[in-house]
């Protein structure tokens, strides 16, 4: 499974405005705090990996989620698309424990509130990042590699559409974004 996305810079405001008018679908908001690992036996930001703990809340609907999360390396110099495998985690502070145990230290956690819409087969979503600023990502997932550059094209048309400059596209992850700042 590869993820494509596009992350861009925004004024949230103006885009749930825009995804009004589109008849985009509101889905749901979601609150994350996202844990960061580094690794005993190779560095991630050389490698350009990533591996996290995700615990996700969803207030409107009184759930909570942890998931961890392998990112692989990006595939392209124009977007965010990677690699990436996921899985449900029952316990968030086992899986902490266990990663801990096995020589991986926490880095940093990122925590951040989304807001997420569904158009035209992508999903938008809108992120107030603590310390870090609000930001608009679009994203799909597609099975082959084939698939990526088509897949990228669609996002950018999206951002369009919501009034976002594709060039304005950052490849630095929120980690990244929050480390610089």
């Amino acid at each position: 499974m590869y993820e494509v996305e596009t992350k861009v810079p925004a004024d949230l405001a103006a885009v749930r405005t825009q995804l009004d008018e589109l008849g985009a679908t509101r889905e749901r908001t979601v609150v994350q705090a996202d844990t960061y690992y580094d690794a005993p036996h190779r560095e991630f930001v050389e490698t350009d990996e990533a591996l996290r703990i995700r615990r996700e809340s969803t207030p409107e609907a009184g759930t909570d989620e942890t998931c961890v999360t392998y990112k692989g390396p990006l595939l392209d110099g124009e977007s965010k698309s990677r690699e990436e495998f996921e899985t449900a985690v029952g316990d968030g502070e086992t899986m902490d424990a266990i990663l801990t145990n096995l020589g991986f230290a926490p880095a940093a956690t990122v925590r951040k509130e989304r807001e997420r819409f569904a158009l035209e087969g992508y999903t938008i979503t809108l992120d107030a990042v603590d310390d870090v600023g609000e930001y608009v990502e679009v994203e799909t997932d597609v099975e082959a590699e084939s698939d990526l550059e088509a897949a990228r094209e669609g996002a950018y048309d999206v951002l369009e559409q919501l009034g976002l400059e594709p060039d304005d596209q950052l490849r630095t992850s929120y980690l990244g974004l929050l480390l610089e700042s």
